[in-house]
């Protein structure tokens, strides 16, 4: 994006409002870029680090109050864990975590200078579901002792974890509770089934904890139900090939009816039973060799 290179206002020392080539707002931030500016001063390119383009009122006047109210500091930090996860994750984070990591890590390090820890009921899930972001969790904390001076738990790692995640996929918090919820209930359903304990680091458990993840999005999303009446020509051969595995996929398939009134066609059917399949497999393989 092309911008006007002129102060309209400054926010703080890294951020300023300035105008796209249609006239157009944008906050404007970068290390340093409002530093010693004025209005209508010319803006160093070369320290641009984001634009954000002013469309929705809401999110602007919550963006600009956290730019005026929030301290430089924590915008600093913010950027230096999204500059990192996108370095690790080798993808872009949607602009919103720009504001929801800010305002969360102002609000987490108030509470535990105040004393105030908060327990992370998602912990386990976050942890083993998203070991990437989890690890990228722990290394913000390191950050956070380094320039605050304040020690957090494993806790607050899955907190940001649960930010990076959510920035990924383009979701809210709220349907990263329900879509890890979903994931551990199914994986539940798949343990008592065959009364087994997974073997997280197995290949063959990590791909099913994948489509697992797409697959509750797509459930919580509401989408592909057009697709009802799709009747799969292998099922019969799965179904007759891997009998145990798709009798817990029929479990799985009444409990999501049940619980969130979608049907499985016959295709989600197979890749559960495939999955489930080949990390039950793999399992009484270690074993044998044991």
């Amino acid at each position: 994006m092309v911008i006007s290179i002129l102060v309209k206002k400054i926010l703080n020392n890294n951020s300023v409002i300035s105008e796209d080539t249609n006239g157009g707002e944008v906050i404007v931030m970068g290390k340093g870029i409002g530093f010693s500016k004025k209005i209508g001063d010319l803006i160093d390119e070369s320290k641009v680090q984001k634009i954000f383009v002013l469309e929705d009122d809401k999110k602007n006047n919550q963006l600009i109050n956290l730019l005026e109210d929030i301290p430089e500091e924590y915008f600093e930090l913010s950027q230096m864990i999204i500059q990192r996860a996108g370095q690790k994750l080798g993808k872009d984070l949607s602009d919103s975590i720009y504001l929801s990591l800010t305002d969360h890590l102002y609000m987490a390090i108030a509470r535990y200078r105040d004393g105030l820890h908060l327990k992370n009921k998602l912990l386990f899930e976050i942890e083993n579901f998203y070991p990437e972001e989890f690890s990228l969790g722990l290394e913000a904390l390191n950050m956070i002792e380094s320039l605050f001076s304040v020690k957090m738990s494993e806790d607050e790692a899955g907190f940001i974890a649960m930010h990076i995640v959510v920035s990924e996929n383009g979701d809210d918090i709220e349907d990263f509770y329900k879509s890890t919820k979903l994931v551990q209930s199914i994986l539940n359903i798949v343990k008592f089934f065959f009364k087994i304990n997974f073997n997280v680091e197995s290949f063959y458990y990590q791909r099913f904890l994948r489509h697992l993840r797409f697959f509750s999005l797509r459930i919580l999303s509401g989408k592909d139900q057009k697709k009802l009446s799709l009747k799969n020509d292998l099922l019969p051969l799965i179904k007759d090939r891997y009998v145990e595995a798709y009798q817990c996929t029929q479990k799985i398939k009444e409990f999501v009816d049940n619980s969130f009134n979608y049907v499985l066609d016959d295709e989600e059917i197979l890749y559960l039973t495939i999955h489930i399949s080949q990390v039950i497999s793999d399992l009484e393989e270690e074993k044998g060799k044991k």
